[in-house]
């Protein structure tokens, strides 16, 4: 089982497990599908937000269809269970699933992953990809993407950024790559482009940023 200790701080796209739904807050009623049989075995992910409470925490609950996504909370001391992204990357359980073998996603991950290893690089597995290597519960279909996530606190070069697109744009399915500075995250698709200002999601919702780690982007 992939258990990620709370020594560090939750951060987006942790995928976390509570005992059930009395420990999901939410202004509004939860959705039908957000049982308790499939709250004890589906994670639910942290979402950027800023919260005035410091032992709350931001997340989105997900479902096994598309429109089955409902944004919620939890008290931090509710959480049972944690996995990051890079764990599940490290963790490489998608060797051993041989139900997700044959889903071209997971194909253009096993393909993928030697090669991001090789540029040395701090990535993890995010989305659908990551919740059903998580959890168990796939609702990858044919047409899933992968995707990724690269942690870079410090500037990315944009020539490195088109250079790792180019591979991934190289792969059976279709890769998706956010780039995580630590206050805010971007797409590398957009980094690697010719714009002069790319999208960075933020605590505080979306910005238009020209330097993603400088003081505009805080």
């Amino acid at each position: 089982m992939l258990v990620s200790t709370f020594d560090e701080p939750l951060r987006p796209h942790d995928l976390l497990w509570v005992s059930g739904p009395d420990d999901i807050r939410s202004i509004a009623e939860l959705p039908s599908w957000a049982s308790r049989e499939w709250l004890l075995q589906a994670p639910v992910v942290v979402r950027r937000e800023a919260v005035s409470e410091v032992a709350v925490v931001p997340v989105g609950l997900r479902g096994r269809a598309r429109s089955e996504r409902f944004a919620a909370y939890v008290s931090h001391e509710r959480i049972v269970r944690r996995v990051t992204p890079e764990a599940l990357a490290e963790g490489r359980a998608w060797h051993t699933n041989a139900a997700l073998a044959d889903v071209p996603c997971v194909q253009a991950l096993s393909r993928i992953a030697p090669e991001l290893d090789r540029l040395r690089l701090t990535w993890g597995i995010t989305g659908s990809v990551g919740f059903a290597l998580a959890s168990g519960v796939s609702t990858l279909r044919q047409d899933s993407d992968l995707d990724l996530l690269l942690r870079s606190p410090k500037p990315f070069p944009r020539d490195e950024a088109r250079s790792l697109l180019a591979l991934l744009q190289a792969s059976p399915a279709r890769i998706d790559m956010q780039i995580d500075t630590g206050h805010g995250g971007f797409a590398l698709a957009e980094w690697a482009g010719l714009a002069d200002r790319v999208l960075l999601k933020t605590a505080h919702g979306p910005v238009l940023v020209s330097d993603p780690w400088g003081t505009d982007a805080s």
